[in-house]
């Protein structure tokens, strides 16, 4: 199966904003914080389509997301904040109540349904 190292960026998303008021535990939340937008040349590379599942890997932990063709820079992925990017996340804050997230190098695998 391949795979490939990306950049990963989480961020919070304006669907993300308004759910929130809605509450965290609905299916419509769970689909915002599980979704993975990619440039189309790196799902080509993984050989993975809008829809496909796809494993995120950190030397933390993995999480699994839904791919979405994006127009996002090549070689960049981008990952809302939520329960499955803590859990690619380390503990160290280096004192500023946020874990490093940003411009990580995470290695991203399809996920064979």
């Amino acid at each position: 199966m391949p795979s490939c190292k990306l950049l990963m960026n989480p961020m919070r998303t304006a669907k993300q904003g308004v759910q929130v008021n809605v509450g965290k535990f609905t299916d419509d939340y769970e689909a915002i914080v599980t979704a993975l937008s990619m440039h189309e040349s790196d799902m080509q590379t993984l050989g993975v389509v809008d829809g496909d599942k796809v494993r995120v890997r950190t030397e933390h932990g993995h999480a699994d997301f839904v791919c979405e063709k994006a127009k996002v820079p090549e070689g960049m992925i981008f990952v809302p904040y939520g329960p499955p990017t803590c859990q690619l996340m380390g503990g160290d804050t280096g004192g500023t109540g946020m874990p490093t997230s940003k411009g990580w190098e995470v290695e991203v695998e399809p996920l064979d349904e």
